[in-house]
């Protein structure tokens, strides 16, 4: 995040298999948490580990909202004009390996906040993430990755700045 501020969702596929995905319950449920953070590992819908995180200088991070579509600007905002998302951004890019709209699982908002109140009720509040916030992880098995900075105003404090990511072998 070099910025501040800025929220991107992450979507993983099994570069073997696109058919084994990226899955919040397996992850919350084998990590015992909805809090994933450093050391906790991200699943599939098969139960396998796909990526572990190294470091997260910030350590917020969600897993229970669905990536921002057309339609949640519609339902969700009272937005009938047309609004780019995230949704629309990771179908988009992932198209080449043939991977369709319904195919993109909930997607690993990393530095999201959202925080949920004692009757359940959530809500999104600005990121805690600072400039040079980061997240480091390790692959751990061959991954088509799909990355976008998030589109809806609420996850980002009501502005839009880049995402940087760097791949290390």
């Amino acid at each position: 995040d070099p910025m501040g501020e800025q929220v991107s969702d992450m979507v993983l596929f099994n570069a073997n298999d696109t058919r084994e995905k990226l899955s919040s319950g397996k992850t919350m449920d084998f990590e015992e948490t909805i809090l994933i953070t450093k050391g906790n590992f991200l699943w599939s819908n098969r139960s396998r580990k796909m990526m572990k995180i190294l470091e997260d200088t910030n350590g917020r991070n969600d897993f229970l909202l669905a990536p921002c579509s057309p339609e949640t600007f519609q339902i969700m905002y009272k937005n009938p004009d047309y609004h780019p998302s995230c949704f629309e951004n990771l179908y988009t890019s992932l198209a080449p390996y043939d991977i369709k709209p319904d195919d993109v699982p909930t997607a690993f908002n990393i530095f999201m906040n959202v925080q949920f109140g004692l009757d359940g009720k959530l809500s999104v509040d600005p990121p805690l993430s600072k400039a040079g916030d980061y997240v480091l992880f390790e692959a751990e098995m061959d991954l088509i990755v799909a990355l976008t900075a998030c589109s809806a105003e609420d996850s980002n404090n009501g502005t839009f700045k880049p995402i940087h990511y760097q791949i290390i072998e």
